[in-house]
């Protein structure tokens, strides 16, 4: 089955079909709703769920990256998730997508965490029981998000622990080439204090024109509505630094199965930090594909390579659902 995205065209992610007969084509439900979180924000949610007689295998809990929302180039993997057997969940991060906040605005990434662990434990609750898998699919700045719920300990842990992750792109590592240069880099704490909120950090070159190799799939990114094109604002900038380095010290700590597959020509997260993760982590089952010459967003990639990358996902995801099930029949 291929990627969705194969349909789509640069003016639109379902090609010639409209939103409801895009879903009945790929024989998908899809489902959305606003739920309110902890600090009064309206967030976004949306699901979907392949239709009979397909089984269910397992349950996807999709994150998504800086910038980036369930609803634009994510939904069509999320889509090609479902078609293989998966209930597949997303949420837009606050300040991201349909959901309130200030556009593109994470001063504090642990109450996005927060945020993620208290939907994927609610939905979970509501659609999976426990002896369905559940792992992650994750993409960029979404990585991050999914390796520190892994990490969580405690009272504020996931109540059931994920059986897996894809980490696709992750930033595990800002690589040197998107960077503020020096010594910007250096000066974030001060802009931080002063002007928060303020996009004055300068990048070296903008998200969607370094991410998306094929030009009609960086238009096509380009033309979402809830898209911002803007520069990252200085807190922003210093808190996804600031993750980089926490999760840098944690790398031994990552023990759950996890796929990398990360684009070796990548400008946005650096692959070095990813192989890193790889090197270090304690995971008993983990995975690790570099693409020689891919970009960071592996969508934005030609068909054939689409089709590689996400044809090790899905193979992944399959194999970990069925062992796991097997396994905890056993």
């Amino acid at each position: 089955m291929k990627h969705p995205v194969a349909e789509a065209n640069e003016e639109s992610l379902f090609g010639s079909l409209s939103q409801s007969e895009f879903y009945s084509h790929h024989s998908v439900t899809h489902n959305s709703e606003f739920i309110t979180n902890s600090r009064g924000l309206k967030l976004f949610i949306q699901w979907w769920s392949p239709l009979p007689p397909a089984k269910i295998v397992g349950v996807v809990c999709v994150v998504h990256g800086f910038t980036g929302e369930s609803s634009w180039f994510v939904q069509l993997t999320a889509v090609h998730i479902a078609k293989h057997g998966f209930i597949v969940c997303a949420i837009d991060h606050q300040g991201h997508g349909f959901s309130d906040g200030l556009v593109a605005h994470i001063p504090d990434l642990n109450l996005v965490v927060d945020d993620c662990i208290s939907f994927f434990d609610s939905f979970r609750d509501l659609h999976a029981p426990p002896s369905l898998p559940s792992f992650f699919y994750a993409e960029s700045l979404g990585g991050a998000i999914a390796l520190l719920i892994t990490l969580r300990q405690g009272d504020s842990a996931p109540r059931r622990p994920f059986d897996g992750v894809v980490l696709n792109g992750a930033m595990c590592g800002i690589s040197n080439k998107f960077k503020p240069a020096w010594p910007l880099e250096y000066l974030l704490d001060i802009a931080a204090f002063f002007i928060p909120t303020w996009p004055v950090v300068p990048t070296r070159g903008s998200l969607p024109m370094v991410a998306f190799k094929e030009e009609w799939k960086r238009k096509l990114a380009i033309a979402s509505p809830k898209r911002p094109l803007m520069k990252p604002r200085a807190a922003t900038a210093r808190e996804l630094m600031r993750v980089c380095r926490e999760l840098q010290g944690r790398f031994e700590e990552v023990k759950v199965p996890f796929l990398i597959v990360h684009g070796g020509d990548d400008v946005i997260c650096d692959p070095a930090c990813a192989e890193e993760l790889y090197r270090r982590s304690t995971s008993k089952d983990k995975t690790l594909n570099i693409y020689p010459g891919m970009w960071h967003q592996l969508v934005g990639e030609p068909e054939e390579n689409v089709e590689k990358v996400f044809g090790d996902v899905v193979e992944w995801l399959r194999t970990r659902a069925e062992k796991t099930t097997v396994d905890g029949g056993a």
